[in-house]
């Protein structure tokens, strides 16, 4: 599932891309039809993202509200486009540029209110602005496991579980432990880190955890297992411990007993 760094990346790319121009929109497959009809053949002003959620605002007040979920992703091509192949749900067709959308657990034309609703029910996001004093609160006195509580997008917006796992083993952090427990130095690491992680796989458009220094190369030039310290392996990069992949919130969460001072 594409987490927040990949939301406003993409916010960012299709702006550049489609503002300003009056566009076709429709749906090959059928499932987005009488929403496509309400946008098809105006400008698109903007598009916002807000953690893992995509906004496309077009002129009139009328928002595509996308989220990819788990399989959902974005082609281009150039315009005019061949036809569609495969569940395209949306295709978005500009003088230069087509998009196709494919696979979003959400696609649906919306208004600035429930917008606003969508985004009220989020925490903070690092990437739009969010307040660590926010997070705080939505931590502080929470019983549950702060493994959990960072998957939970009205705690903090844009985490998943890749980032999850890269962030409470940089900071040392067991994901089982009560965010109640947390020092408050423990979340001064934790703000820190989510928020410079995010913002480096912003810059990079996928996620990276390791520093230039860690990868012995530039970060452009990491192939795709070479992005991170622990998500996917089997042996802790610091201390060579074996890597536990227990569930926490129903995902499996990749951490090391040892560097995270886990209890058993």
């Amino acid at each position: 599932m594409p987490e927040g760094h990949k939301t406003h990346y993409l916010a960012s790319q299709h702006t550049k891309l489609f503002a300003g121009q009056q566009l076709k929109v429709s749906s090959p497959q059928g499932r987005f039809s009488s929403d496509a009809r309400k946008v098809n053949g105006r400008a698109l002003e903007s598009v916002d993202a807000a953690g893992k959620h995509l906004f496309y605002v077009f002129e009139g007040e009328r928002i595509v509200h996308v989220h990819l979920g788990r399989y959902g992703s974005f082609v281009t091509e150039p315009s005019p486009p061949a036809s569609a192949k495969g569940q395209v749900r949306m295709r978005v067709v500009g003088p230069e540029v087509t998009l196709d959308l494919r696979g979003p657990t959400q696609c649906r034309v919306i208004d600035e209110e429930t917008r606003d609703s969508v985004i009220d029910k989020l925490g903070p996001d690092p990437l739009a602005g969010g307040k660590r004093a926010d997070f705080l609160a939505n931590i502080s006195t929470s019983n549950r496991p702060i493994g959990g509580l960072l998957l939970d997008q009205s705690v903090v917006a844009g985490i998943g579980n890749i980032l999850r796992a890269e962030i409470l083993f940089e900071t040392g952090i067991d994901p089982n432990r009560a965010g109640k427990d947390l020092s408050p130095e423990e979340f001064t690491r934790l703000w820190r880190s989510l928020s410079k992680m995010m913002k480096v796989s912003l810059k990079h458009g996928r996620i990276i955890s390791v520093t230039a220094k860690e990868a012995g190369k530039p970060l452009t030039k990491l192939a795709d297992k070479e992005r991170f310290r622990i998500y996917g392996k089997a042996e802790c990069p610091r201390c060579g411990h074996a890597i536990t992949q227990s569930p926490v919130a129903s995902r499996k969460l990749y951490a090391c007993p040892q560097c995270q001072n886990m209890v058993n």
